[in-house]
């Protein structure tokens, strides 16, 4: 469990605001002599002034040297004051700031703030959410101007105390969204020993965990006294208010997900999943790679460069047909096709090399099933057959309107044919101690992998057919003791 702390100039700073526990002054942050030393402290610094050598600065060089958690950080308070420094950050805001400001009046000087990266005007809240996820500042001044497009002109730090009535309160209910802990002691509330946040999109098509799911993990977790909490996108800046995250969200590399688990890592919060497991499983040609290296039984498969020379002719002699190309960052069966003949290939490549400079070509075997094997921890959880779409070759077919998929079984793990089993733990081993979703071809008696998805589907009533509730509470009795192990 965390603590979350507000340190102020003085205690008077805060009058208007509701009364807390939780709100100290400098001096006595400064004096050091509350926490103890394994203690997760988080620390919301809103002194008065940020200026370099002030009360404000050395608050949050204080809070980074004594390993604490600390909004804004050092390095965001020299970033801010130096336009030349923050522009760096700010290059990917342009299409944002011409969405927010399409039918605004283009002359003079526009004036927007930010409270912990949220507006009370609709039309700035995308630009403050982007700009508090790259400076993270707790009220945050912004003055734009438009050139030949809006730009950022200049970003000042401002104290809750210089703030009028309206903005206290825009202020007030920023800071309650932002930090729940801070608010809690006006009511009772079960304490628990650990905080986990698990990352979902409820939008998503064809997400890792439903609805259903979700509220499983929750309340396995808060039986073993962790307090599960959901989050989304924009609860980046909440994520140190956490002991470990769990992402159950399709991950990418250029995606957020991937930013999640960086950050959740640096911080020291326990991650499933964690960056080196999405770096290494999201990408087919490192997995092939991998698995030839490593011997792991394999569909035969080649990497093929976009500049390589009669490409079709070598394919056709290699592999014959059919053959199935795959771009190397595709999930749920996206981005996979399967060929026929020289025409099919070749306009496959063409399309699939637009996006890729590798792709991979790979035998086909058809199987009425896949086996998905869960490993958590080089440990077998689970076991699935995933079986073909009716009359196609994959467990996806996607479809311009919806996306079907095959039936499936759920058995315990004893009823896996030994290699299977085996083919499976060799090919998480070299990738890490996360939780994995083995895809495997069965021939002959042996097991061949396809793919490891570090992001394994888990929705109940299909993963979940055969151990029910225990599932959850076994992936939660490991995030439990991670986070004891590293003394939390």
């Amino acid at each position: 469990m965390s603590r979350t702390l507000i340190v102020v100039d003085n205690l008077d700073d805060w009058a208007p605001f509701y009364p807390s526990e939780q709100v100290m002054s400098f001096k006595n942050y400064l004096d050091g002599g509350h926490f103890g030393s394994n203690e997760r402290v988080r620390i919301i610094n809103l002194c008065k002034s940020y200026r370099y050598l002030g009360d404000g600065y050395y608050c949050s060089l204080l809070a980074e040297a004594r390993g604490h958690h600390v909004i804004p950080s050092v390095q965001v308070l020299n970033d801010v004051g130096k336009r030349a420094l923050y522009q760096l950050q700010l290059e990917d805001l342009s299409q944002a700031l011409e969405r927010s400001f399409a039918d605004h009046d283009k002359t003079g000087q526009l004036r927007v703030m930010s409270y912990f990266g949220t507006s009370p005007e609709p039309a700035c809240r995308e630009l403050v959410r982007k700009l508090f996820e790259l400076l993270p500042c707790p009220v945050l001044e912004i003055e734009l101007r438009h050139r030949r497009a809006w730009e950022v002109m200049s970003l000042k730090p401002v104290s809750p105390r210089d703030l009028d009535d309206d903005a206290q309160t825009a202020f007030a209910e920023a800071l309650d969204r932002f930090s729940r802990q801070v608010w809690r002691g006006a009511r009772k509330r079960k304490r628990y020993r650990f905080d986990l946040a698990i990352l979902a999109n409820p939008e998503e098509k064809l997400p890792p965990s439903d609805g259903a799911a979700l509220k499983n993990f929750i309340r396995a977790g808060r039986e073993l006294g962790i307090d599960v909490e959901l989050i989304k996108a924009r609860d980046y800046p909440r994520l140190t208010e956490f002991d470990a995250l769990f992402i159950r969200e399709t991950t990418a590399i250029d995606h957020h997900t991937y930013r999640f688990a960086r950050k959740a890592a640096a911080e020291g919060l326990v991650v499933i999943d964690d960056p080196d497991s999405i770096l290494r499983c999201t990408n087919k040609v490192y997995l092939a790679d991998l698995f030839r290296t490593r011997k792991v039984p394999a569909p035969r498969t080649h990497i093929l460069h976009k500049g390589s020379g009669r490409l079709v002719e070598k394919l056709e002699t290699d592999f014959g047909y059919p053959m199935v190309l795959k771009i190397p960052d595709g999930s749920f069966s996206r981005g996979v096709v399967k060929v026929h003949d020289s025409a099919e290939l070749k306009a496959s490549l063409k399309d699939l090399f637009r996006n890729s400079a590798l792709l991979l070509v790979q035998e086909f075997f058809y199987t009425d099933f896949d086996w998905r094997i869960g490993i958590f921890n080089h440990k077998p959880l689970y076991a699935c057959r995933y079986y073909m779409v009716k009359n196609h070759w994959q467990i996806y077919r996607h479809g311009a309107a919806r996306t079907s998929s095959g039936d499936f079984d759920t058995l315990p793990t004893f009823e896996v044919p030994r290699d299977v089993l085996r083919s499976a733990l060799a090919a998480t081993q070299p990738i890490g101690d996360g939780l994995y979703g083995v895809d495997i071809k069965e021939k002959d008696g042996k097991g061949y992998v396809i793919e490891v998805n570090d992001n394994p589907n888990i929705d109940r009533g299909v993963e979940d057919a055969y151990l029910g509730t225990e599932l959850y509470r076994l992936i939660m009795g490991e995030f439990l003791r991670r986070m004891e192990e590293r003394g939390m």
